[in-house]
């Protein structure tokens, strides 16, 4: 089951500008890389110091960022299999136009377009090239107008080809995974936060309505601080899950919470906020585990 939030503004579109602009108050200092351990985000004090060596490995870590490609496959795809998923596109109704690839890039809501322009710009006369004017004049809505009726054959031969795949991997993380691990850090909360984070980002996009990324994070302020802020961890993330909750319930196509209420709150309840496996969850009624 895949599901997408369009919002008020088309949040996914905003995510380029809205959340660049929000990282403007992320310090210096927590800037995350996309690969290896970062440094500690939380202040070293005796509350904290239990923590201090858990902090170190953040979910850019590879092996964590690994967990965390397979748990949101597991509620975008109901598979494990993250990287079967490049060639994956169709039209889902539900007002995004066509949904494909890793994380869901969506003609109706610009990140697909910026796919296919970065594909391009690496790869000129690739597969996907001619349909740019296209993607172009469908953005912001649902309309298939120049993409049907090849569109999504061309879709899945160009996931065939390294360079596309390569594409998709690093518009998720510009767009989505490594805003969402330095804001992450910058609040103090670790491996499971960041996730927490980076799927509220990958579903809701970010932008200026209260069911944004930025809007949920909002709402989770209002009731507990971050660890950065000297607030508890646990506090601040049942907060901000309660908040992710009430922005789904906005939305039909989001009223299914399982993705929150029988994984992410799951680990947090146990405690896990370091994302070890073995894990065990529910999305969607299916049942997943990481050994």
């Amino acid at each position: 089951m895949r599901t997408r939030s369009i919002g008020k503004a088309l949040p996914r579109t905003a995510t380029r500008v809205a959340l660049g602009l929000a990282l403007l108050a992320v310090p210096a200092t927590a800037v995350a890389t996309t690969a290896g351990p970062a440094a500690p985000s939380r202040p070293a004090t005796a509350d904290h110091a239990p923590h201090a060596a858990r902090a170190a490995t953040g979910l850019d870590d590879p092996a964590k960022k690994e967990i965390a490609m397979q748990l949101v496959s597991s509620a975008e795809n109901s598979s494990l299999d993250w990287k079967a998923q490049y060639k994956y596109i169709e039209d889902i109704g539900d007002g995004r136009g066509y949904t494909g690839g890793i994380i869901g890039f969506c003609s109706g809501t610009h990140d697909m377009l910026e796919l296919v322009e970065l594909y391009t710009e690496r790869k000129p006369g690739n597969v996907l090239a001619q349909y740019l004017p296209a993607l172009r004049e469908v953005d912001g809505s649902d309309s298939h107008d120049g993409l049907d009726p090849d569109y999504t054959k061309d879709w899945k031969k160009a996931a065939q080809d390294p360079e596309f795949q390569q594409a998709q991997n690093d518009e998720r993380d510009r767009v989505y995974f490594d805003p969402a691990v330095e804001r992450g850090k910058a609040d103090g909360i670790g491996v499971l936060g960041q996730f927490a984070y980076y799927d509220a980002l990958v579903m809701h996009g970010d932008g200026d309505d209260g069911t944004s990324f930025s809007g949920i994070r909002k709402r989770a302020l209002a009731k507990a601080k971050p660890p950065a802020r000297g607030g508890d961890e646990k506090t601040y993330l049942n907060a901000f899950l309660d908040a992710r909750v009430w922005a789904m319930k906005q939305e039909e196509a989001h009223s299914d919470t399982s993705r929150v209420d029988t994984a992410q709150r799951v680990f947090l309840k146990n405690g896990n906020l370091d994302l070890h496996t073995p894990l065990d969850w529910k999305v969607y009624g299916d049942s997943y585990h990481l050994g």
